[in-house]
């Protein structure tokens, strides 16, 4: 395998650039949107592997390649809303996090229980 030491990237041109640390730091190290009602299907991902349907709103999100452990922040959001217009709440259960794994759960506000819903997306920051 071969090592490519640098300290900044440009863009071919040169008109744009940005140091390593960005790239190496800043970047998800994961994403995911699928489709959480019925059979759970990916949309989209980058070093997303699988969903797991747990029950009714309840989701593991499993990595391809695995995190270097399990302080990675997680960021999640819903990309549709119900027919009533009430905005879903997507939780990542940070105790059930794993280098392999993170699970999140769809809460609805207005009855506090645990929906399936689509368009759900969550990117992995390390």
């Amino acid at each position: 395998m071969s090592t490519l030491k640098l300290d900044t990237i440009a863009s071919r041109d040169g008109t744009e650039s940005t140091d390593v640390t960005n790239v190496i730091n800043g970047s998800a190290k994961a994403w995911v949107n699928f489709d959480g009602i019925g059979t759970v299907a990916i949309n989209a991902s980058f070093n997303v592997s699988s969903i797991t349907d747990n029950a009714t709103g309840k989701y593991t999100v499993n990595f391809t390649n695995a995190m270097t452990d399990a302080n990675y922040a997680v960021v999640v959001g819903p990309t549709a809303v119900d027919a009533t217009t009430y905005v879903r709440d997507l939780v990542v259960a940070n105790d059930n996090k794993t280098i392999s794994s993170f699970k999140l759960m769809n809460q609805h506000n207005q009855s506090y229980a645990w929906s399936d819903t689509d368009g759900i997306s969550a990117a992995v920051f390390r």
